[in-house]
């Protein structure tokens, strides 16, 4: 934890450096300005120390996120819309105690940075995540964190699923860097970075960042995509992932898988009843009436 006073200063709502900067979009015409209550995110994540914009700060609070809320897309999956509007993102992730997939996950992080005075700005990405060097050009469709501390820069994402950051890494290095879990390194191509960990002794490319700032149009564009388009696998596949600081613990479909670095310590297909199961006491989510036929589905599946 930050500092020694419990949540001391957790309910302060200070003003982002640019007030004008972009919030998370709702309607891309929406741009009135939202705070998050600061005091019931700190109390969703287990922050309990003294928000300050430092490194530590920073490092706890990544840490946190990808620990106490899920990745998850259910919403996608039943086939509703997801809203991007800032207070739409808090109800849901913190006061309903859902999760989210990367653009709600991190345009929440974003807002919680800028409101306690970080210097922050929203990147997107280009998926590379198991695909070949050769494959062509996948859309943007992944959002990144920016982070600006002093003369060093920061690469914050607390919303790829299963291969989710443990902690921010450092943008100007390009080493490998550890983890509590794997390594990840930093890549400089054209512009912007490619991002890789890894995995059994091999490299394995996750997305490519483009270095260039995104408008609220942008970032309905993606969301459009990935929880409209029929191409996205958000609408046809179950996706939640939770990292702690000793274990990551996924669901792919009925694939219930528990690792820690490049050991596999679980793997076993679940039933609909172990799903539901899964998806509460491992994932904390409250399983809706409505998703039960959606796991039965899906756990008749192969795979």
């Amino acid at each position: 934890m930050v500092g020694d006073s419990p949540e001391s200063g957790a309910s302060r709502q200070l003003l982002p450096r640019d007030e004008t900067a972009f919030q998370g979009a709702g309607s891309v015409t929406d741009a009135r300005q939202h705070l998050v209550d600061l005091e019931d995110y700190f109390r969703r994540i287990g922050f309990t120390g003294e928000p300050r914009a430092d490194q530590a700060t920073l490092y706890t609070l990544h840490a946190l996120h990808v620990d106490a809320i899920p990745f998850e897309a259910l919403d996608v999956l039943m086939d509703r819309g997801i809203s991007l509007s800032p207070p739409a993102i808090e109800e849901k992730l913190v006061h309903r105690r859902r999760g989210g997939y990367c653009l709600e996950q991190n345009l929440l992080l974003m807002n919680v940075l800028r409101q306690l005075g970080f210097e922050v700005e929203g990147l997107s990405a280009r998926v590379r995540w198991m695909l070949s060097d050769d494959a062509p050009s996948t859309p943007r469709t992944h959002v990144a964190l920016k982070v600006r501390l002093g003369e060093r820069q920061w690469l914050a994402d607390v919303g790829f699923g299963g291969s989710s950051l443990p902690r921010p890494l450092d943008l100007a290095s390009d080493e490998a860097q550890s983890t509590c879990h794997e390594s990840y390194r930093l890549q400089a191509i054209p512009g912007g970075w490619r991002i890789a960990l890894s995995r059994q002794g091999r490299w394995l490319p996750l997305y490519d960042i483009c270095d260039d700032p995104q408008s609220r149009a942008d970032y309905e564009m993606m969301n459009w995509y990935t929880s409209r388009h029929l191409d996205s696998h958000f609408r046809r596949d179950l996706r939640v992932a939770r990292t702690t600081p000793q274990r990551r613990y996924t669901l792919n479909n009925r694939r219930f898988t528990v690792s820690s670095g490049d050991q596999v310590l679980e793997q076993r297909d679940l039933d609909a009843v172990q799903l539901a199961s899964t998806l509460a006491d491992t994932f904390g989510l409250a399983v809706e009436h409505d998703l039960l036929p959606v796991l039965e589905s899906i756990a008749k599946r192969t795979q």
